[in-house]
């Protein structure tokens, strides 16, 4: 039932920082070394598969796109939330949080997609060698990166229709540090049940879609693994693939608690925190898991660092 004390909506403001109001300047200058950190990082990583020939194959094109994909990812969250830290005014319009939540959603599902493709290129390189540049040519690896953009694109539209149709009451405070459906959902004042199945359904499809290709593509890759007679040659094999089952399992891990699991306050501060995470902490880890986990990556930073002190 509609409560009818609600009023014409303008504005959200988030109270996301309102219990620490001692340590807006401290945050600020956390999460702007975070957002630095994850252009630099991931920009890092996009200039040296782009300088060195050596790295012009599927997997790190793929990889390229991640980079790409999570500079855009965390720049839809990550200068609003650095505004509101030094700002009075912490809101944010109707129309600019419906575009936040969409662009989380559609970026967020892209990388679902993108992460089953990388799966995908895996389980051909290793299942099958031979027949691995004939069949990941570059118009393919193209394809499958534009069908991870648009294949959730309309789905997000649906669920951002719903949940902003919906009528809002009271002071419309979002307890987050940016848009996102669960607490947007909690303000309310109309029966939110189409808007929550419809967004459980979204997340079973972006998420668990994607997940199961990702699972039988692994199930394939381990039967190959274990197969083989050398054990060098398993951990070689095993460490091409243990960079990406790390991100994979960072981000799947929280997106799925976040979107899937039942709401009730107790969820709502963890899924404040999760949040977070997934939007803005893997990305930064990102360039560290691949860096750090990656033979062909480190070899090619130590040629560009080379290359830096010889200038």
């Amino acid at each position: 039932m509609i409560k009818e004390n609600h009023t014409a909506l303008s504005d959200f403001i988030f109270v996301g920082y309102s219990d620490l109001p001692v340590l807006q300047m401290l945050l600020f200058v956390m999460f702007l070394l975070i957002y630095m950190s994850i252009i630099a990082g991931n920009g890092l990583i996009i200039y040296i598969i782009v300088t060195d020939p050596t790295l012009d194959t599927p997997m790190y094109f793929f990889l390229k796109s991640l980079a790409f994909l999570e500079i855009f990812y965390t720049s839809v969250t990550l200068p609003k939330m650095l505004v509101n830290f030094i700002s009075q005014n912490k809101t944010i319009s109707f129309v600019g949080c419906a575009a936040q939540i969409y662009f989380i959603l559609f970026l967020g599902g892209t990388e679902c997609f993108l992460l089953a493709t990388m799966a995908y290129d895996r389980y051909v390189a290793i299942c099958n060698p031979l027949h691995y540049k004939l069949i990941m040519c570059k118009e393919l690896c193209l394809g499958l990166v534009i069908m991870s953009l648009t294949i959730n694109m309309p789905v997000h539209i649906g669920q951002i229709y719903l949940l902003f149709t919906l009528p809002y009451c009271g002071t419309h405070e979002i307890n987050n540090f940016f848009c996102d459906i669960p607490p947007v959902l909690e303000l309310a004042c109309a029966d939110t049940f189409a808007s929550e199945v419809y967004m459980v359904a979204a997340s079973a499809l972006i998420l668990i879609l994607p997940f199961c290709l990702i699972f039988a593509s692994y199930v394939k890759i381990i039967s190959v693994i274990l197969k083989m007679p050398s054990v060098e040659g398993r951990k070689k094999v095993f460490a091409t693939c243990s960079s990406h089952l790390i991100v994979v399992s960072l981000f799947y891990g929280s997106a799925t608690i976040v979107y899937v699991s039942p709401r009730s306050k107790e969820t709502l501060i963890v899924n404040k925190l999760l949040s977070l995470f997934y939007t803005i902490l893997i990305p930064m880890l990102n360039p560290i898991i691949y860096s750090l986990r990656n033979r062909e990556v480190k070899v090619s930073l130590r040629k560009l660092f080379r290359k830096c002190q010889g200038c």
